[in-house]
């Protein structure tokens, strides 16, 4: 039989419960993925109004300002977009 003292099982059960929290943790997380910066020019607006320059993905042709509420349209260039 293997004799162990009380500090020695104290030690096992807490590095075995931060092991378990930790495969959880990992387990449930690796789902999720971080949400990335688009860089595109489709995503990018400029307010005319507060000279704001603002990222929006949600929307296509009118975007809202989140400095002064103004609307804003997307300019469409003469490559097509």
């Amino acid at each position: 039989m293997i004799k162990m003292d009380i500090s020695m099982v104290l030690f096992l059960y807490l590095l075995s419960t931060a092991v378990f929290l930790l495969l959880i943790w990992s387990f449930f997380d690796f789902g999720t993925k971080l949400k990335t910066f688009s860089s595109d020019e489709k995503y990018v607006w400029h307010c005319p109004i507060c000279t704001l320059t603002y990222v929006d993905s949600k929307n296509d042709e009118i975007s809202n300002c989140p400095r002064c509420g103004s609307y804003n349209q997307k300019l469409k260039n003469k490559q097509g977009e």
